[in-house]
């Protein structure tokens, strides 16, 4: 981008900070950002090649209760850099077929512990579903992805492969490839800034095996991310000669062009930016702001889309964040950014709401239905509406134990909330016109970053391994909640018994 052009963008994206307003803390609890797991660092992808008609935002009308009330003096901590792990993640897009046609008949109402089973001497008892098998095989009549595709969503998880052990553990692998229980991946490192561990020289190895993953069974793969404060090789953190705008934005565009046009359409999405502001809606500092104030964001994007009509790509384009789930000013200030690029012309397809949640804080059904309804009435510079995505789904319990043995304090209770919160958000992307799919990060405890990140807490995921890696998943009663989230119908009400 030309310097005169970008002292224009500088001075249009000179958004004002928008209220001080304190932001609860549901990111990735380093106040710096959640969703590329400072503790684990997990990121997301995508691809696709399917056609974005089998992803049209069909509107549900909503369930008219719910029970979760939106605090406003909870604050966010601010944290330290993330760990700089390189983990690979596999994304796989799938081009489904027509989900499922079996209709559930049962009108059963229970409460949402329908059975449970005892667990080890730390008196941990497990809340199980009803909806799918404890191995990942599909014990009813739909799955996860099924109820998705169902009302023109997609459902997938982030994966960090390589870079762990999850291509190598087959009970892991089984779940990730029934494509009835996810549609779609994300990958959570490998698709990072190490794409390009020296300037202008790229290593695409671990994200090209990633893809052939995610490929295998046609999964829809959401790339992640082409801009990123975080994770960054040394020669943009360390640079031999200072940046200036000029050098450090030619290095910018040229990774996106290099990037995109290695992967081309099997990227459904891009997130172009990733984690660009603070809580309070100010401009995180770090070596792209501060090199060249916040008309990196537009020379960002611009990148992208002249990347598309380079190489003739469909793919879309996306800004993700966490903590903008809820109209508080860090949501205002992501709104902003689109309208600023809209104004100068440069097209944005979406905005992805990263959603990492607590126990102790999640945002009401009618929260995140009004927040996504603010984004999803903006128009870009093509005309079209704005679309969102839930990009990183998790929601943590407080637990003083391990992976494979959680302690007595993830109660009965405590489960139930979870399965509650993570219905809230299924059920808003759900009942959302604009609102393309749900994404989780990751699905196993095992792999989990949050417990590394999130001191005290942990089964925030659908699947634990009571044996550990390399033995069967053990399903929980928050994969009822997906499937009820998508199906518009409440939790606790049971319709499909394995």
């Amino acid at each position: 981008m030309p310097s005169v052009l970008r002292t224009l963008v500088l001075g249009m994206l000179a958004m004002p900070a928008v209220l001080a307003t304190p932001v609860p803390n549901n990111g990735n609890g380093n106040g710096n950002g959640p969703c590329d797991n400072p503790g684990q660092g997990k990121g997301l992808s995508k691809k696709c090649s399917a056609t974005s008609s089998s992803l049209s935002s069909t509107s549900v009308s909503p369930s008219a209760t719910t029970t979760t009330t939106v605090p406003s003096t909870t604050t966010k901590s601010t944290t330290s850099s993330p760990s700089s792990t390189t983990a690979t993640t596999t994304t796989t897009k799938s081009t489904t077929s027509s989900p499922s046609s079996t209709t559930a008949t049962t009108t059963t109402t229970s409460p949402v512990v329908s059975s449970m089973t005892s667990s080890t001497s730390s008196g941990f008892r497990l809340v199980t579903p009803t909806k799918t098998g404890s191995t990942g095989a599909l014990a009813s009549a739909t799955g996860m992805a099924d109820a998705a595709k169902a009302v023109g969503r997609y459902f997938g998880t982030a994966v960090d492969i390589p870079g762990t052990g999850e291509a190598s553990d087959p009970y892991y692998m089984a779940v990730l490839n029934n494509s009835r229980n996810f549609d779609q991946v994300t990958p959570a490192n490998v698709m990072k800034d190490s794409l390009e561990p020296q300037q202008n020289v790229f290593n695409f190895a671990g994200a090209d095996q990633f893809v052939a993953i995610a490929e295998a069974t046609n999964k829809i793969i959401r790339c992640h991310n082409l801009n990123w404060y975080n994770q960054l090789p040394s020669w943009i953190t360390n640079p031999s000669t200072p940046w200036t705008n000029d050098t450090l934005m030619a290095a910018l565009e040229n990774h996106i062009d290099q990037v995109m046009g290695h992967f081309g359409d099997a990227c459904y999405h891009w997130d172009v930016v990733n984690e660009a502001f603070n809580d309070d809606g100010t401009w995180r500092q770090d070596v792209w702001y501060n090199t060249a104030g916040p008309s990196y964001i537009a020379v960002a994007f611009q990148a992208a889309n002249a990347a598309k009509a380079k190489y003739g790509l469909s793919t879309k384009l996306y800004y993700n964040d966490y903590n903008i789930e809820y109209l508080y000013p860090k949501s205002y200030m992501a709104q902003s950014l689109v309208k600023n690029l809209t104004a100068m012309g440069i097209n944005i397809d979406g905005v992805g709401l990263q959603s990492h949640f607590a126990d102790s804080f999640t945002p009401s059904l009618q929260s995140q239905q009004q927040n996504m309804a603010a984004f999803t009435a903006l128009k870009n510079a093509k005309g079209a509406n704005i679309e969102v995505a839930v990009t990183e789904l998790d929601v943590r319990i407080a637990d003083t134990g391990s992976v494979t043995s959680p302690s007595a304090a993830v109660t009965v209770a405590a489960q139930n909330q979870q399965v509650q919160f993570y219905w809230n958000t299924v059920n808003a992307c759900a009942t959302t016109a604009g609102c393309v799919g749900v994404t989780v990060w990751d699905f196993d405890d095992t792999y989990s970053w949050i417990p590394s990140t999130f001191s005290g807490t942990g089964f925030g995921d659908l699947y634990y391994q009571p044996g550990g890696a390399n033995t069967p998943l053990v399903g929980k009663a928050t994969i009822d909640a997906i499937i009820d989230g998508f199906e518009n119908v409440q939790p606790g009400t049971i319709r499909y018994i394995s």
